[in-house]
């Protein structure tokens, strides 16, 4: 019986820790069938959707007329005024009027230049047992779709099984008509569409991932949820969940 299913939480408020070979015991002793993942925070450490913001301003893709409008949208995220959701489907939406390809070429340059080098090597090293094993792999992001493709490559995932934020195409040029932004119970919701309803394992960092985590399919009363690299909410609702928690070596809390 793997850690994962015999060790309870140390407390109400402190969810299990799992060491690395702990947590790959635990998923693989689950023999998942079909998997879901979360991407920025979970994958690789850092924000791609923020710094792929910020990348695309200072290398001129963005207008300044644009960018002055999505920084002053990104101060009222942080400040608390705009939602998640909503900024989230701005920050894919700004780009309306640019070729596809270009954003597709951009993307290319920004991961290989700026998150390659971020991705959890113990996470590229599950996938890669996964993939080998058959297992059906999703990648489920509130981050635009450009770059989510591009950097779930590195996994083995193709497009077709990326669930990210992104919008229409008319004539080769991105338009501002959302098509789905996946965060929260979005994300659940994307899923359903796909026709998934209960994946054998869900992975997560944030509080925007817990309602896709939760659906998580249990075997024996064992939970395949498994928090990565968790926020402090997640970690505050992992403790009250059971789910124990696992941080990759580069961003481990000291202890």
């Amino acid at each position: 019986m793997s850690e994962h299913a015999t060790s309870a939480p140390i407390s109400t408020n402190q969810p299990q820790i799992l060491s690395t070979e702990a947590f790959l015991r635990s998923v693989h002793a689950l023999h998942p069938r079909l998997a879901v993942f979360d991407c920025d925070g979970t994958l690789w450490s850092g924000d791609a959707g923020s710094t792929f913001m910020r990348w695309t301003m200072d290398n001129g893709l963005l207008s300044a007329e644009k960018t002055a409008w999505l920084n002053g949208r990104y101060d009222g995220y942080n400040a608390g005024q705009v939602s998640e959701l909503a900024i989230c489907g701005e920050m894919v939406q700004v780009y309306e009027g640019i070729p596809i390809a270009e954003m597709h070429r951009a993307a290319a340059t920004f991961f290989a230049e700026r998150i390659e080098k971020n991705i959890f090597p113990e996470l590229a090293g599950l996938l890669a047992d996964l993939q080998r094993t058959g297992v059906e792999i999703w990648a489920v992001s509130s981050t635009c779709d450009w770059v989510i493709e591009e950097g779930v490559k590195r996994f083995g995932i193709p497009p077709e099984r990326v669930l990210a934020a992104c919008v229409e195409e008319e004539h080769g040029l991105a338009t501002s008509r959302l098509i789905d932004v996946p965060t929260d119970a979005g994300k659940v919701a994307s899923l359903k569409r796909m026709g998934i309803t209960a994946p054998d394992v869900v992975f997560g960092n944030s509080v925007h991932d817990y309602a896709m985590l939760a659906i998580a399919r249990s075997q024996g009363g064992i939970s395949g949820a498994f928090p990565v690299n968790p926020s402090a909410e997640l970690q505050r609702r992992s403790a009250e969940s059971g789910w124990p928690v696992f941080w990759p070596n580069s961003v481990r809390p000291a202890s």
